[in-house]
């Protein structure tokens, strides 16, 4: 049986914000979410650990066996799968600056709370060609175990920075020729402006109040999904962002 490469404290702590950024890691839970990353992203990939034999795929990493008390207390989701892998932090996640090409789509998450709706969005945004998710500090970390988890592996598919300096990132992509469209339950243009356009962002707000009035007020379009409000007074954010997403393809 080969010992993990470290303390199993040490897996613990990438559980938490502080511990994944000293660590440069974070922790992927199941075989399908780790096979995702292999194929987007296979250098990230730093070790596997499991309480049994790994599928040959994995075998050209560094493979630690576990009995399986010890692999489900490093485990951060409720139903361990099986299987885990330690996967390289990406290092502009946590930057201010943009990509130098940041593509045509867009996503905004401003003070998303949920993790578990955070990696929903991004997964469906990887899915619609949204090649990049812009998110607030206050928001929750695209890294958590729980957003990974909601992710399917889709966490490494597109670039993701997560800033309080979101709205000078944003007045600089409308100065480059982007159209900002806010998502807000009070929005009069339907969904249909989002189609077509070779450089959007779609602007999504916190679970409660939504959007800030900043992004409101800066915003090109304030798009609403018609809906009986009658018997639901709001979607969820992240059926919201996914029923956007589409129309906006």
């Amino acid at each position: 049986m080969v010992a993990p490469l470290k303390p199993l404290k040490w897996y613990k702590t990438l559980g938490n914000k502080k511990g994944r950024l000293e660590a440069g890691a974070f922790i992927v839970e199941g075989d399908r979410a780790i096979r995702q990353i292999l194929s987007i992203s296979p250098e990230s990939i730093l070790e596997i650990i499991t309480p049994e034999e790994p599928p040959p795929v994995f075998h050209e990493y560094p493979v630690s066996l576990l009995p399986e008390s010890r692999f489900q207390s490093i485990c951060h989701t409720r139903t361990p799968q099986g299987i885990l892998a330690v996967v390289r932090l990406p290092a502009d996640t946590y930057s201010d600056s943009l990509p130098e090409n940041p593509g045509g789509k867009i996503l905004l998450l401003e003070d998303i709370q949920d993790p578990g709706n955070t990696g929903t969005l991004v997964r469906t945004a990887a899915a619609f060609g949204f090649t990049g998710v812009i998110m607030t500090e206050s928001g929750a970390d695209p890294f958590s175990p729980k957003a990974v988890q909601a992710s399917a592996g889709s966490v490494l598919s597109i670039w993701l920075r997560r800033t309080d300096e979101y709205p000078d990132r944003i007045r600089e992509l409308k100065d480059s020729g982007y159209t900002l469209a806010a998502a807000d339950v009070d929005g009069k243009e339907p969904p249909a402006v989002l189609a077509h356009r070779d450089k959007i962002i779609l602007a999504l707000g916190n679970e409660a109040s939504g959007l800030s009035r900043a992004i409101l007020t800066m915003s090109d379009y304030c798009v609403g999904i018609p809906t009986d409000r009658e018997k639901a007074e709001s979607l969820n954010v992240a059926a919201c962002g996914a029923i956007l997403m589409y129309l906006g393809n």
